[in-house]
């Protein structure tokens, strides 16, 4: 009878162990431990990393075969569209990652958001291209699709499927340091999201160099190297709440608004005088994709801004164990 009795009280009592086990403190916040993902997390992971993969290999099977022939404008234009896939395919990977072993759900949407662009850029390059640089750019153009197609799907299930519980679990009960947490996350990745944006953007317009002048070409170049050093920049405010790097990463986005705004003036003459289309098109798109993620980024970083110092960054970075 009290064997039976310390049976059912313990039945009564609530299990108090942990559902899920300590995160892992990284230079880019807390992510969950490998182990901790379900089977389906890793199916997915894995399956969209080796798609990626693959689709990488096609676009750089497509380069190396552009260079040993002789280039005419519109393999240059070609070659820009095969560097930018490379340069959204890297991003992808670091978006589904991040997204899936942080449970952010803004990285998921930016790794939808790539594919679909990268999607549509390259079925409307194969619809213009000529019956011969078809048959050159056919095996990137399926492998894209695709995979393209799969990846989209399985990131829309995955994401109405999976609730997001990394927000209770860094941030705890309140609700204050939930909605820090998402913020944060946000701006982490619009920042990213927005350096992918500008290399793309300095690729394709450095195709169209012979319409521009020397100045043009250098301030591309160095816009490369200006992007990066920005990203740095934003990146390290946003995980070390430093309030003056943040006015720093707003000060240097400035001249980068103006000289967006002047290539749109400048494009649309050359639109006007040379009728070109194609690189001029995509260079307008992206000028316009681009202004919008800096819009959005400039009031994100604000409004974080104002909630440095208020406990979040001891809980993201804390030790296991010693989480307040």
């Amino acid at each position: 009878m009290e064997s039976g009795s310390i049976e059912e009280r313990e039945c009564l009592l609530p299990n108090l162990k942990p559902r899920h086990r300590e995160l892992l403190p990284t230079p880019c916040g807390p992510v969950k431990q490998c182990s901790e993902l379900s089977w389906l997390e890793k199916i997915y992971v894995s399956a969209a990393i080796l798609s990626l993969l693959t689709v990488l290999g096609a676009n750089i099977a497509s380069f190396v075969r552009q260079n040993k022939t002789e280039t005419t404008d519109l393999d240059k234009e070609d070659v820009a569209i095969s560097v930018i896939q490379l340069i959204g395919i890297v991003f992808c990977i670091y978006y589904v990652l991040r997204g899936v072993l942080q449970e952010n759900q803004q990285e998921l949407l930016a790794f939808i958001l790539s594919i679909l662009l990268l999607l549509v850029r390259s079925v409307v390059n194969f619809i213009a291209a000529e019956p011969k640089e078809k048959k050159a750019i056919v095996i990137r153009f399926a492998c894209i699709v695709a995979f393209g197609v799969f990846l989209m799907a399985a990131s829309l299930s995955y994401l109405i499927k999976r609730p997001n519980f990394m927000a209770f679990r860094v941030g705890g009960a309140l609700e204050s340091f939930q909605s820090h947490y998402l913020t944060l996350n946000l701006c982490f990745s619009l920042v990213t999201f927005d350096l992918q944006a500008q290399l793309c953007l300095c690729v394709l317009l450095m195709a169209g160099a012979p319409q521009l002048s020397l100045l043009h070409a250098i301030i591309l170049g160095v816009g490369i190297f200006w992007a990066l050093f920005k990203a740095v920049i934003g990146l390290v405010a946003i995980l070390k709440e430093k309030k003056p790097l943040v006015w720093m990463f707003l000060v240097q986005n400035l001249p980068e608004l103006v000289y967006l705004g002047y290539l749109i003036y400048l494009i649309s003459r050359v639109w006007i005088y040379e009728r070109t289309y194609v690189l001029e098109a995509g260079a307008v798109t992206g000028i316009l994709i681009s202004l919008t993620i800096k819009v959005g980024l400039l009031v994100s970083m604000v409004r974080i801004s104002h909630c440095f110092g208020q406990g979040l960054h001891e809980r993201m970075f804390a030790v296991p164990g010693t989480r307040p």
